[in-house]
């Protein structure tokens, strides 16, 4: 935290900026974004929290925020940089709620018949041990995870880079390494049950990295904000969890 604040402070002068006069200060500033973030607390309840108004809550949310976003911007790698290191890779999907939302026009593309509910989906790649590498642009919650990683293009970084990566069955028709599905009118063989608790076993890490993720609640709890700021906002989650894990 203090880091962090540091660097904002660092990103101000240079640009010949002040905080001074600001009620609260610069330290608890971030610390109130940082809340909202991580917590998706309301925004009244934040300014009882913090003793403030809510109208200021959101000025200090539209002024603090580019900057968080901004200041661990260095911290991470890209996919198409993990990619050619050559290591395996963990691919897989996730949601991010987003409320019923009739007046944006988007009730059908969003809805999510698995999830039952409306959405966008983003798929996340992490390392074998654990650590989170990226998220990509959110796509809607209507498409597969196969057409999600086709369309946010991470399906042809990876296959450029002839990277392996592991995947559950919804990326079967991808080219990843994934679980072996059962042929029907007959039992799995004992190498195919072996074979699939081997990359199961590996794959359980990347629902790790996830959990980790959406321990961000703005991305778990149902996302109340505009829903054009939502990429910005999973950007700003993917660099402050890399820069937490310290990449």
């Amino acid at each position: 935290m203090t880091e962090l604040v540091a660097r904002i402070h660092e990103v101000l002068a240079c640009r010949a900026m002040s905080l001074k006069g600001y009620r609260p200060g610069l330290y608890r500033q971030v610390g109130l974004t940082l809340i909202l973030l991580r917590q998706d607390m309301v925004q009244m309840c934040a300014a009882d929290l913090y003793r403030v108004s809510q109208p200021t809550v959101s000025r200090i949310w539209r002024r603090i925020l580019p900057l968080v976003d901004e200041v661990p911007a260095l911290d991470g790698i890209s996919l198409a940089e993990a990619a050619a290191q050559g290591e395996p890779i963990l691919i897989d999907g996730t949601f991010i709620p987003t409320g019923n939302r009739p007046a944006s026009g988007q009730g059908s593309a969003s809805y999510s018949g698995k999830h039952h509910l409306q959405c966008l989906n983003i798929p996340v790649a992490g390392t074998l041990d654990g650590q989170l590498i990226a998220t990509s642009q959110p796509v809607t919650g209507s498409r597969h995870d196969s057409a999600a990683i086709q369309m946010c293009g991470w399906a042809q970084i990876l296959q450029d880079a002839k990277v392996s990566w592991i995947a559950d069955t919804a990326y079967i028709a991808t080219g990843a390494i994934t679980p072996i599905k059962k042929t029907p009118g007959r039992d799995r063989l004992e190498w195919e049950k072996q074979f699939n608790h081997d990359v199961s076993s590996l794959r359980s890490v990347i629902e790790h990295i996830i959990g980790h993720l959406k321990n961000w609640k703005i991305l778990s709890k149902g996302y109340r904000g505009r829903l054009a700021e939502l990429p910005t906002i999973i950007r700003i989650v993917t660099r402050l969890e890399l820069y937490r894990i310290g990449w």
